[in-house]
């Protein structure tokens, strides 16, 4: 097992919204392919969707609506990056020290 410093942010939340980790010394185990592969998601996602807030935003007829659902989407995107951004700069961080 990793030290508890060492515990990796996962891309998803648990009960109540709080943070969920994963202390493992198998980068290539189960949950961390799970993990790898549902930031790849929200990652790609994300890259959709500012395509289609551009879109939106360049069309003169969209509606105040329209524009507050895409920025309701894209915050909670933002959100899912930055978890990603984060766990991630946290796997650099710990990989760095270790070399």
């Amino acid at each position: 097992m990793t030290p508890q410093n060492e515990l990796r942010l996962l891309p998803w939340s648990g009960t109540d919204g709080k943070p969920c980790y994963l202390s493992t010394d198998d980068s290539g185990g189960y949950m961390s392919r799970l993990a790898d592969n549902i930031e790849a998601v929200q990652l790609g996602m994300a890259a959709e969707l500012v395509e289609q807030v551009s879109a939106v935003l360049g069309d003169r007829d969209a509606g105040s609506e329209d524009v507050r659902r895409m920025l309701t989407e894209l915050t909670g995107a933002l959100r899912d990056v930055l978890r990603v951004a984060n766990s991630r700069g946290h796997l650099l961080a710990v990989s760095e020290r270790q070399s």
